[in-house]
């Protein structure tokens, strides 16, 4: 079965099965990656721009990655050389690639909705690369894949949300996704970092990280957004640390497996200590190999469509 929609937007409102198409067809593809040879023929013809307004390493070079594994040609479009500087608007800027024949676009952009506008003047695939404080839909995706790639499943588990929730695309996105797929969702941190009636979206708060490490399988721990403003919700990123950062002692004390998620670039001694990024528990390097894959799915699913 083909997927739902031939964009992808975000998570809230896309079926289960969409999801469970994804992470199955992303298995395969995550084979791929340990070939000798890494790269497969499945979009050969097909021209892709990623359109960057805002900066990006892992996600834009992920994206990247993923197009030249499956054959696709890449054209990389930069705001800082395009004609947006010289007065051009975002519509004829699109307009202008558009005409040059262009399958798919994937898209980042700091103003939410950006995505979508461009479903309505586009005839290519839109896909989502983070929009403004909305979603960032292929990082929750990878972040369920990691889940399942370590635990087996998603239906079921305790999985909480750490960090500047209020800031991040991240994690709305995974609250709708790991909701749809059958986890129990939660967040944690100061409630100066909690979105306003964010329990409506029927995920449990904690203002206490001991807590949340107890009760919790999984901690996808988020980084506190400075180039947003979220400094001016803390006193300072000491105090943080103090109260919130997910350290190894803070996680001995309960004696469990835990599994410890971070979308990065991780502030350490800040949300996490070095020792607990690079410990046993979590899976922050495969979330990047993951990563690869997942897109790879999304581009294919999508491009392979009539």
């Amino acid at each position: 079965m083909p997927l739902s929609s031939r964009h992808l937007l975000g998570l809230n409102g896309v079926p289960r099965e969409d999801i469970e198409l994804i992470l199955d067809t992303a298995i395969t593809f995550r084979e791929v990656l340990d070939r000798p040879i890494k790269k497969v023929p499945t979009l050969q013809g097909k021209t892709i721009v990623n359109l960057f307004y805002e900066n990006s390493t892992r996600t834009r070079i992920s994206f990247e990655l993923a197009q030249k594994r499956l054959s696709a040609d890449t054209v990389n479009f930069s705001t800082s050389t395009s004609s947006t500087k010289k007065g051009e608007t975002f519509k004829d800027t699109v307009r202008n690639i558009e005409a040059m024949k262009l399958d798919m676009i994937v898209v980042r952009h700091e103003s939410a909705g950006v995505p979508l506008y461009l479903t309505k003047i586009s005839n290519a695939n839109i896909i989502n690369a983070g929009d403004g404080l909305h979603e960032h839909p292929t990082q929750a995706l990878l972040d369920m894949y990691s889940i399942k790639e370590r635990l087996g499943k998603i239906e079921g588990l305790k999985v909480c949300i750490v960090g500047d929730v209020a800031h991040s695309r991240v994690a709305l996105s995974n609250i709708f996704g790991l909701k749809t797929m059958g986890a129990q969702v939660s967040v944690c941190g100061p409630a100066t970092m909690m979105p306003l009636g964010i329990e409506k979206l029927g995920v449990k708060v904690y203002h206490d990280i001991n807590k949340a490490i107890a009760e919790n399988d999984v901690l996808n721990i988020l980084r506190i957004q400075l180039e947003r403003n979220a400094g001016s919700t803390i006193p300072s990123t000491r105090e943080y640390h103090n109260y919130y950062g997910v350290t190894a002692e803070r996680i001995s004390n309960y004696n469990k497996e835990i599994v410890i998620l971070h979308p990065g670039p991780i502030n350490r001694g800040v949300e996490i200590t070095s020792e607990v990024a690079d410990g046993p528990y979590q899976v922050i390097l495969d979330q990047v190999t993951n990563g690869v894959a997942i897109r790879m799915a999304v581009l294919y699913l999508l491009g392979t469509m009539h």
